[in-house]
């Protein structure tokens, strides 16, 4: 487990069950897909335990009702672009940032860390949300589940935002709500403080072994100090 305070440059952020509370309107889009096919909805706490694999899987929870099961491959293909167009529509008319967030992120920001969004959401859903949330412009990098080959759970993303910045993994830390930001996290070798409150498939955090866990997100420049 890492030492506290951690010496980091680079911060970089999760953003479904992170930053941003996108499970309202995650849903509504999935239901009016389901609509579309004539099949019957699913309620919050469904869409909640679905979350934070990508768009792509989350529509086949919602068309199987299992974490990993795959639809007939043409049914698929026309529950995603229906997902899609109804999702774009209305990315942000109901997805708030969480408590604390803004007032974390202008504190990093003012002790001179380097902020970075690490998301497995494919980009065209990921910047709209940020920046009609006003969270955007405290991003200097920010990464979606299609910018690059991989996604979280591999390091890549990781390992490209430091690239990025000019720094070594141990000088960035990751903070996230999953098993996968901790797993990511562990294999570019680089800490990760987990919050407490995200989507993480109904478990306990905890059972991930984060370097720290925290209620919100304004705890977490306490567990940190600027590399000059």
């Amino acid at each position: 487990m890492a030492t506290f305070p951690l010496t980091v440059k680079m911060v970089m952020i999760d953003l479904d069950g992170t930053l941003i509370d996108t499970v309202p309107d995650l849903a509504a889009a999935a239901n009016h897909m389901l609509a579309d096919l004539k099949r019957p909805a699913w309620d919050m706490t469904h869409y909640r335990a679905w979350i934070g694999n990508g768009v792509p899987r989350f529509v086949k929870r919602a068309l199987t009702g299992e974490m990993q099961a795959e639809p007939d491959a043409k049914l698929n293909e026309q529950a995603l672009a229906l997902f899609s167009r109804h999702y774009a529509a209305a990315v942000s008319d109901l997805s708030r940032p969480y408590p604390g967030v803004v007032e974390a992120l202008e504190r990093l920001e003012a002790q001179g860390f380097s902020l970075a969004c690490i998301t497995n959401k494919a980009e065209a859903f990921t910047l709209p949300l940020l920046k009609n949330l006003d969270l955007y412009k405290y991003f200097q990098l920010v990464l979606s589940g299609d910018s690059l080959p991989k996604q979280k759970p591999d390091p890549l993303p990781l390992r490209h935002a430091c690239e990025h910045f000019g720094i070594d993994s141990a000088h960035g830390v990751l903070v996230g709500d999953s098993s996968n930001d901790v797993q990511a996290a562990r294999a570019a070798g680089m800490p990760v403080i987990c919050v407490t409150y995200g989507y993480n498939h109904g478990h306990d955090i905890r059972q991930s072994l984060p370097d720290a866990v925290v209620d919100s997100l304004t705890d977490v420049p306490q567990y940190l100090r600027l590399y000059a």
